[in-house]
């Protein structure tokens, strides 16, 4: 793989190590263990299954530049940027929720490759995405030397529920209107003869099964029929690459209202290290008077809870989404220009 112009992995140092995508690509892998090592404000974007997805699918020509050292890894890839030229930034370039930083001393890590590449008269700029306002992480990009740390205006403000307490707990927390509300949408799914199902793949057959059951039903939505679906490219790659890394793991979620053996709607989504982060939902265009969003999110948040999973991910801000979830992080970009 080629990475700092040409060095061998044994040319970058005694703590660094180059790696690949290869030996990254799996659950358990130093990359993973790394994501989960420090607490990120969006940590499933941060893993592969979502990063390595969106490259593979979504940047292809972007050369990946992933490191080791340590508890420590660097994932990375090079960017065109028509000012800066070529620039180092998250595998995941387009809606940068994940931190390509992973893990306790990574942003020395990083100190060692920029150290490597200046030796070999490439000083490049790097975009650090995914960072959470007062962080560890955010604190020592902002302190390293020979560079400028510049804010830029990329903020994503992610959103989340916390699962304290179960389905009780979070319900506790929501207004009496909304109890009401969706408990009532509850029965009136079930008098319709919805049921509900969950479903957990764990190896490729399952996941490109389950994957299937779901561009169908996107496909009589809304979106589908808009031409704006995840059923259109490369949408539809990225969420099936991501959806069969996610059953590798055995952390793929997704629950399908099913009526009469027909499936009417979906939501989908990856849970790790008790953090769930939704994905994908949708449902037949036919069935927009049934609520089946707040019903399969209901029904996705009591699975949570059975499993004591402590976090429920929603993913950007949006209107929407301002009744199931009460915490916010902004997540924050920085700009490293050497100096």
């Amino acid at each position: 793989m080629a990475t700092d112009g040409g060095a061998a992995d044994g040319d970058v140092g005694a703590h660094l190590a180059l790696s690949t995508v290869a030996a990254q690509d799996r659950p358990d892998s130093p990359w993973n263990r790394a994501a989960m090592a420090v607490e990120h404000g969006d940590p499933l974007c941060c893993r592969t299954e979502w990063q390595l997805s969106a490259l593979a699918t979504l940047h292809p020509t972007h050369e990946p530049l992933i490191g080791v050292g340590g508890a420590a890894v660097l994932a990375l890839a090079w960017l065109p940027h028509p000012q800066l030229g070529p620039m180092l930034g998250p595998c995941e370039a387009s809606w940068t929720y994940g931190c390509p930083l992973l893990g306790p001393d990574a942003v020395e890590l990083l100190a060692q490759l920029l150290d490597r590449l200046a030796r070999r008269r490439r000083r490049p700029a790097v975009a650090i995405t995914g960072l959470a306002p007062g962080s560890p992480t955010l604190r020592a990009v902002e302190a390293l030397p020979h560079h400028d740390c510049c804010e830029t205006s990329d903020v994503h403000e992610q959103c989340a529920a916390s699962l304290a307490g179960g389905l009780d707990g979070f319900l506790s927390r929501r207004s009496s209107h909304f109890r009401r509300h969706v408990r009532q949408q509850q029965r009136r799914a079930r008098a319709h003869g919805i049921v509900l199902e969950r479903v957990a793949p764990t190896d490729a057959a399952a996941a490109d099964a389950a994957y299937a059951r779901m561009l169908a039903i996107e496909a009589r939505s809304w979106k589908g029929r808009d031409g704006c679906g995840m059923d259109r490219e490369p949408a539809r790659a990225f969420y099936g690459h991501m959806l069969g890394r996610l059953a590798q793991g055995g952390h793929a979620r997704a629950i399908f209202a099913v009526r009469d053996g027909v499936d009417l709607g979906f939501l989908f989504g990856g849970c790790v290290g008790g953090v769930f982060r939704g994905q994908q939902f949708s449902y037949d265009v036919d069935w927009s008077h049934g609520s089946l969003g707040n019903v399969m999110q209901l029904e996705q948040l009591a699975w949570l809870a059975e499993e004591g999973a402590r976090r429920y991910d929603l993913g950007p801000m949006m209107a929407y989404k301002a009744r199931w979830a009460e915490l916010r992080t902004p997540l924050q970009t920085r700009v490293l220009l050497p100096t």
